[in-house]
């Protein structure tokens, strides 16, 4: 088997909690396989007469929370010489991330397997992507006008309001029919009426923690990490002070699995995360997706190794 090359764009690593970090993970299941391991940041990547070069940093890693990484010397190299590069950045979704799915596009087109693949990083917003699936989702509204909006509430009593952007729980707000911060709440997520949002009716079982599922090449992982809202909170998310339990899924979690799985294989999406609140699907995310640390040390798993698995049989496969 020839050596594999795998490049990691990410955010510092130098910044990273190794105990929670997915990234991380794959980094050593990727050196577990003996595969030769590229560091990079955005600000590496660059284009050069047509080909997409990147100042790519050997590395190597470790499972020591006092010292778990070693760079080499950076050193020029067209990103089609590398074997796959992980696309990891972190949101915001900005316009330099969207500059480098680009550049990724080209270096897929000369030969590299990017994962996830770039143009469906551009596509799936993380929130408005759910929209694919409505047999799974809660009744959903996507606008920017303030009065659709307050119909809406109106209309379901009791509902979120996200950004589309959004990570972490961030900027998210709950309306109760008769709410009278309805309007200036209104006024802020849609800089009055300037940017889009998404409103769902609010899932009651949100108390009890909403899941994250981790899906490889369309496949989940069998259990998931349940994130429970920390005391006087309504957001699950870990940065938001949510506590995870993993959990096995149910039969609805794999049904929702299924109903998703085919159109992700389609757009090239290799490793996602869903969540769930309930019974309802409520973001696709597949910028970066976490939890894998958490699930492994739960139950003994090695969700890192079997999307490197994955990666391998990818690359083994004959290019078009």
């Amino acid at each position: 088997m020839p050596t594999r090359h795998l490049a990691v764009l990410m955010d510092p690593i130098s910044r990273i909690n190794i105990k929670k970090d997915s990234t991380f993970a794959m980094m050593l299941a990727a050196q577990r396989r003996g595969w030769t391991l590229e560091y990079l940041e955005q600000g590496d990547l660059y284009l050069r007469d047509g080909r997409v070069h990147a100042a790519c940093r050997p590395v190597e890693v470790r499972d020591d929370p006092a010292d778990w990484f070693t760079l080499g010397d950076a050193v020029d190299r067209p990103l089609a010489e590398i074997s796959a590069v992980m696309m990891r950045k972190d949101p915001p979704f900005d316009l330099e991330y969207l500059y480098s799915t680009y550049l990724l596009d080209l270096a897929e087109r000369e030969g590299c397997l990017v994962i996830n693949r770039p143009s469906s990083l551009r596509d799936a917003n993380e929130k408005l992507f759910t929209a694919w699936f409505p047999q799974c989702t809660v009744p959903t509204l996507v606008s920017r006008d303030m009065g659709r909006l307050r119909a809406f509430a109106k209309g379901f009593g009791d509902i979120i309001l996200k950004p589309l952007n959004g990570m972490g729980g961030e900027s998210i707000f709950r309306v109760r029919a008769g709410d009278p911060n309805t309007s200036v709440i209104l006024e802020t997520i849609t800089e009055r009426g300037r940017r889009t949002v998404m409103a769902q009716r609010l899932i009651p079982e949100y108390v009890d923690g909403d899941k994250r599922i981790l899906l490889i090449d369309g496949e989940p992982v069998p259990y998931a990490l349940l994130r429970v809202p920390a005391p006087g909170e309504s957001r699950g998310n870990l940065a938001a002070g949510g506590q995870g339990v993993a959990v096995p899924l149910n039969e609805r979690d794999r049904w929702i699995c299924a109903e998703v799985a085919p159109e992700l294989r389609r757009r090239g999406l290799l490793f996602v995360g869903l969540d769930v609140i309930g019974d309802y699907l409520t973001e696709i995310n597949v910028t970066s997706p976490t939890c894998i640390r958490e699930l492994d040390a739960a139950h003994g798993l090695d969700i890192a190794g079997q999307l490197m698995e994955v990666v391998e049989n990818r690359l083994a496969r004959p290019r078009a």
